[in-house]
Formats: structure tokens, sequence, C-alpha cells
């Protein structure tokens, strides 16, 4: 797989498809790998667009260091600039981002809107009102894998409910991150949250919004909070297995 270089560490992707641009950025802990385990498979889109997957700092196939700083979402929008800009210099590009890779996309969007086209939202997460209580589950996750290892922190992952429009999956996901960035990772995203509403409210790229219903970490409140934000823009909120299989017509139609 090639490779690309930002400052701390190289961005592992992969690209496939063909037609206008696409780049897809997965959540926290995850990889491009790990949201197809996640049901979370949007690679349909390879039918209509040239798609650029890849792994953000330290998750996956990606290296990364152990600083913090380094996996704050406005770090890993300069990530995410810089790889469009070596891809497609002379375009903007379409985004579908998941979870923290919709804090990165967002982040990047609003300081660099002209890169855009259209935009996909996907389980957006705790944002404002909501981020201090997220920010000190991501605390303690970070000290309980310093303190006893990243089996402990899967073995607490298992006591939660998945939401229901992932019932069908077996059991939750095993991080995609190497255990000496996991606690990095997370206290990164501990000081991290979305752009001040009043700059999201200023983008004019043509949204969707993918959300699920009952997951404390990706609240519908953000996902409606958006779409009240965003002049352009739609939102569906799946509540079944199901209706989070639609989703990947749904972006096709919204990015076609």
């Amino acid at each position: 797989m090639p490779t690309f270089s930002v400052p701390g560490a190289e961005l592992d992707y992969a690209t496939d498809g063909s037609g206008p641009p696409l780049v897809m950025l997965h959540g926290l802990t995850s990889s491009r790998e790990n949201e197809i385990r996640n049901r979370l498979d949007f690679r349909s889109l390879r039918d209509t667009h040239t798609v650029t997957a890849y792994d953000a700092r330290g998750h996956g196939r990606s290296t990364g260091r152990t600083e913090p700083d380094d996996y704050r979402w406005p770090q890993l929008a300069d990530d995410l600039l810089a790889l469009i800009d070596h891809l497609h210099p002379d375009e903007p590009v379409d985004a579908l981002g998941v979870s923290m890779g919709v804090g990165t996309l967002l982040h990047a969007a609003t300081t660099h809107p002209d890169r855009f086209r259209r935009l996909v939202l996907v389980i957006p997460p705790t944002a404002w009102q909501t981020r201090a209580a997220q920010a000190d589950v991501y605390r303690d996750g970070a000290d309980l894998v310093e303190a006893q290892g990243s089996r402990a922190l899967a073995r607490a992952a298992r006591l939660l409910p998945l939401p229901p429009a992932q019932a069908d999956l077996p059991e939750r996901v095993a991080p995609d991150i190497p255990d000496k960035l996991l606690a990095a990772a997370f206290r990164g995203a501990a000081v991290s949250d979305l752009p001040a509403p009043e700059a999201i409210s200023q983008l004019e790229q043509p949204t969707l919004i993918l959300a699920w219903a009952d997951d404390p970490g990706h609240p519908t409140e953000t996902a409606e909070r958006l779409f009240d934000l965003l002049p352009v823009v739609e939102l569906n909120v799946a509540h079944t297995p199901g209706q989070r299989d639609a989703w990947a017509q749904m972006a096709t139609d919204h990015l076609g």
C-alpha cells in the first residue's frame, strides 16, 4: 500500500474505483478495515468515485507517536488537507467521515472550504455541551490502558450495550491501534471538539448526516444540532441494522 509522510507519521492509504475523488475517514481506535467489520461499509462508492481510504496517524497500518497533541482533531485535519493536496491538488473532493472522522473533516472544511465539494457525516460524536463528559471517559480509558493494558479496556467495553442499529454485531470490534499509542490517542480526543457552531454554519457544501439512536458516544443531539446549523443538509437516523445498511445507497445518491 502507498504511504504519505506527515509530521510525526506515515499515513497508509489505498485508492480504488473511478469517477470524482472521494476521501473516507474512520473513527477513533478504528481503521479503514475496522469500519467494514463494524458494518459501516461504503465500499460500493467505488462504483461512482475514485475512493481513497486512509488510516489516521497511529491507527491501522499508519505510524504515529506517543504525543497526545498528535491526535487532536485540528492536527488530524492538517493531515487530511495535506493528503488531499498531494492526491488531488487541482480539484475539490467529496469526503465521508465516521465519528472522529467527522471531527477531522469539519475542522478541515471550516478552515479550507474550497477543498471540499460534498460531505457525508457518519455518526457524529459528542460535541459542545456533551463533550466534557465524553472527555472524562477518554481520560479514564487512557488511565486504564496505562495501568492495566488494552485487554482491561476491551473487557470494560464488552460490558457496554451496542446501539440498536448495531444489534447484528456479535461483539464490539477490537481497536486497531497499537497498545503503546492508545492512551495518547484517547488523551488527544479528550482535548478535541467540533469547530464552533458559527464556523460550521458558514459551510455551503451539501451535507448528508447519518446518525443512529441510543449511543451516548454518538448522540443524536449532535446530529440534530448539525442539521440545524448547516444550510444545505439531510439527516437520517437509523434504529435497526437494516436502516444502517441503507446508508451506503443514501451516500451514493447524495454524492451523485
